[in-house]
């Protein structure tokens, strides 16, 4: 089974990305020896996406953990997630050979300069696949294991091979395999689909499309040139600046649901809800701005900022007042 190939580049597992940092790594990794080469193949794995997705992993774990915390159960599953996501950027490195080679932030990866070569990071995209699921089979739940499956997936046939390369929507799915890591964490503690698991679902859902259509905005020029059908591309900056807005306030009312539903205090509450609310003020401001790039970034900054800050609330909420 292979992608479609063509000159179009990857826009996002939360894809939760601190943007260009594994490009940093993959460009210093460059060298001969064998310290460069592991750099290499870590640089594969996009640690920038890989620990962000393990953030919310072990927040979704926690949020479900109001008393006792089973640290042998939290370790297994944080070690079984970031083993499936690592295989699955590695695999989505080699799917994207391609279209990374057009992209200026992408183009120095190792698996674009020859630095690892397609049959070696399958391999290891294989060896970090089969050993986290192994891990999350022998060490976790039925829920996880599906969760994690699923998660891998949709990151890596529905977003990476299809909708990313052929429709503007690669956003919407891609945010869907980006939240399956705090639902995985939640189940892993709950063994439960329940209102809870929803939540968390949702909050990382709305929140990748806030983020990544700005991504989209600041990179517009690169996505154009690459052929990506990313939404600023298709609709138009203004459009997108308007669905920041609309996906930003879904964030924000999904965010402060959790003590509605009787799972955390006031504390969360005031923290998200400050939080949000200066997010929909800025973007709201993108409405206006007369400098959409120069805004786009500072909203994906804010963004970074939100989900540290919803992984830390979710993980220490249910023991405040």
């Amino acid at each position: 089974m292979s992608a479609p190939r063509s000159k179009r580049v990857h826009h996002g597992i939360t894809r939760v990305a601190l943007d260009g940092t594994d490009s940093a790594l993959a460009a210093r990794a460059t060298g001969t020896s064998w310290r460069d080469s592991l750099l290499r193949y870590y640089s594969l794995a996009k640690p920038g996406v890989l620990y962000g997705n393990v953030m919310t992993a072990a927040a979704g774990f926690l949020f479900a953990s109001p008393g006792y915390i089973d640290w042998f159960l939290f370790l297994a599953v944080c070690l079984g997630t970031t083993l499936v996501i690592g295989s699955a950027c590695v695999l989505n490195n080699v799917l994207d050979r391609d279209i990374d080679s057009v992209m200026e932030r992408t183009k120095k990866r190792a698996t674009v300069t020859g630095g690892v070569q397609a049959r070696n990071a399958v391999i290891y995209s294989v060896v970090l696949g089969v050993t986290g699921m192994t891990v999350l089979v022998l060490w976790t739940n039925v829920l996880v294991v599906a969760v994690g499956l699923f998660g891998y997936l949709a990151y890596v046939v529905l977003y990476g091979m299809l909708s990313k390369r052929m429709t503007l929507h690669g956003t919407l799915v891609g945010s869907v395999s980006g939240a399956a890591p705090i639902l995985g964490g939640y189940v892993g503690a709950s063994n439960a689909l329940d209102a809870g698991a929803v939540i968390v679902f949702l909050i990382l859902f709305f929140w990748q499309l806030p983020a990544f259509y700005s991504i989209s905005i600041y990179r517009h020029s690169e996505y154009s040139k690459a052929g990506v059908p990313v939404i600023s591309v298709i609709r138009g900056i203004s459009y997108t600046t308007v669905q920041i807005l609309g996906y930003t306030i879904a964030f924000v009312a999904v965010s402060l649901l959790p003590q509605a539903f009787g799972y955390v205090g006031w504390s969360y509450t005031i923290v998200m809800g400050t939080l949000g609310i200066g997010w929909i003020i800025m973007s709201v401001a993108g409405l206006k701005t007369a400098n959409p790039q120069k805004w786009a970034r500072l909203m994906f900054r804010c963004a970074l900022v939100i989900m540290t800050s919803i992984s830390l609330m979710l993980s220490i909420g249910p023991r405040l007042p």
